[in-house]
C-alpha cells in the first residue's frame, strides 16, 4: 500500500499542507472543528508522519549512527545494547551499520549515516582500516564523532572523543597472572600492530615478561587472525618449529585462545598442566569450554554507555553554539581467572 502523504491530505480536505501539518501539531491557531476533520481523514486513510522529515525541518533528527566491525560474539552486541538503551532514555533513536572488518564497506557506511542526518556517529574501526580520510572529513565538517574500543590513535578535534578499556593493564595482569602460576615461556597471540587493541595489548604482554625479570623471545610471538582458526594455526606452527612447547599462551582474542587449547589438547598436552592458556573479552562461551577459560573482561555496556553519554555532551555544546569538550574515557579491565590457566591451588 502506498503510503499517504501529507500533501494528499491537505488536497482531500482543501486545506493548505501547512494548516493540515498545525491541526495534526494540535497548534492552537487552527479551529477545534479542522482539527477534526484532519484527524478524522488521517485516521482512515492510516496516514503515518515523516518523523525524519519533520525532525530535520527542526534542525534535529534525534538519530545516532553506529558503526561496529560486527555484530557476532558477545563484544559488540553488547556495546551496542548498552548504546540503544542510553540513547533510547535520552530520547535518541540509532541507526547500526556493521563494516564486516572491511575498509571499503566503512566508508560506505559513513556516507549512508551522514545521508540519513545522523546528528553523531560511534564507531569501531574495522581491521583493515589504515586509511582515515573518511574519519578526516567528518573531523573537518564537525561530525560529533566517538570512538569506542578500536581508535585511531593521535585524531584530535574538537568533535572527537573516544571510549576505550585499558588493554595495556589488561594484558599487563594476563602475564603477570600467569608468571605467578609457574609459567616462565609465555606465547603471545596478537593481531595487527596498527589496530590500537592489539599494539596495546602487546605491550602489556611484553612489559610483564620485563618487570617480572623475564626474557623476551620473538619466536613465542605469532601475528595471526583473531579467530579460532587463526589460534589453531598460531599454536601449530609453536608445536612444529620449536624444541619444546611453550608453558603458556596468552591471545589477545578468547576465540584465538580456545584454538589454540584445541591443539594443546590434540598434541596429548593437558590444559593448564602443560600449557596455561588465557584470552581477552570475556566472550559468553568462556565458561563453556573445557577447561573454562581465563580471560579479561571488558565493561562491554559501561563501554556504549559512555559513548552515548560523551556524543551527548558534544551535541549540548554545539545546540547550546558552545565549542565541543572533546574527552577521552578509559575503563579498568577485570581479570576472571577460571580453570585454563590455575596452575597452583586458589589461596
Amino acid at each position: 500500500m502506498q503510503r499517504v502523504s501529507l500533501t494528499e491530505l491537505a488536497k482531500q480536505l482543501n486545506l493548505s499542507p501547512s494548516t493540515v501539518s498545525r491541526a495534526l501539531a494540535d497548534h492552537s491557531e487552527v479551529s477545534e472543528a479542522t482539527k477534526a476533520r484532519v484527524r478524522k481523514l488521517a485516521q482512515e486513510l492510516n496516514y503515518q508522519p515523516n518523523q525524519l522529515a519533520a525532525a530535520l525541518r527542526r534542525g534535529r533528527s534525534n538519530t545516532l549512527g553506529v558503526l561496529v566491525p560486527h555484530i557476532t560474539g558477545h563484544f559488540f552486541p553488547q556495546v551496542v545494547h548498552g548504546i540503544a538503551t542510553e540513547a533510547s532514555k535520552a530520547g535518541f533513536t540509532v541507526m547500526i551499520c556493521q563494516s564486516n572488518e572491511d575498509a571499503a564497506q566503512e566508508k560506505k557506511n559513513i556516507e549512508l549515516l551522514r545521508h540519513n542526518q545522523v546528528e553523531g556517529i560511534m564507531v569501531s574501526l574495522a581491521n583493515t582500516t589504515q586509511d582515515i580520510s573518511h574519519f578526516e572529513e567528518l573531523r573537518q565538517q564537525g561530525v560529533p564523532l566517538v570512538f569506542f574500543d578500536r581508535v585511531v590513535e593521535d585524531f584530535r578535534g574538537a568533535n572527537v572523543s573516544a571510549v576505550v578499556l585499558d588493554d595495556h593493564a589488561g594484558a599487563y595482569q594476563v602475564v603477570q597472572h600467569l608468571i605467578e602460576q609457574g609459567c616462565r615461556r609465555i606465547a603471545h597471540f596478537s593481531g595487527p600492530l596498527h589496530m590500537s587493541i592489539h599494539k596495546n595489548r602487546h605491550q602489556g604482554y611484553r612489559d610483564a615478561l620485563r618487570d617480572h625479570g623475564l626474557p623476551l623471545d620473538e619466536q613465542l610471538i605469532v601475528f595471526c587472525e583473531q579467530s579460532q582458526a587463526g589460534g589453531t594455526e598460531a599454536m601449530q606452527r609453536l608445536l612444529r618449529e620449536l624444541p619444546a612447547p611453550p608453558d603458556a599462551v596468552f591471545a589477545s582474542n578468547d576465540l584465538a585462545a580456545v584454538g589454540a587449547m584445541r591443539v594443546i589438547k590434540a598434541a596429548g598436552l593437558r590444559v593448564p598442566q602443560d600449557v596455561a592458556v588465557a584470552g581477552f573479552s570475556n566472550e559468553t562461551f568462556t565458561t563453556l569450554t573445557e577447561p573454562n577459560l581465563t580471560s579479561v573482561d571488558q565493561g562491554c555496556e559501561t563501554m556504549g554507555i559512555s559513548a552515548v553519554r560523551l556524543l551527548q555532551q558534544m551535541l549540548h555544546h554545539t545546540a547550546e553554539h558552545r565549542q565541543p569538550q572533546p574527552r577521552n574515557v578509559v575503563l579498568k579491565p577485570q581479570l576472571l581467572v577460571r580453570e585454563s590457566s590455575l596452575r597452583k591451588p586458589r589461596k
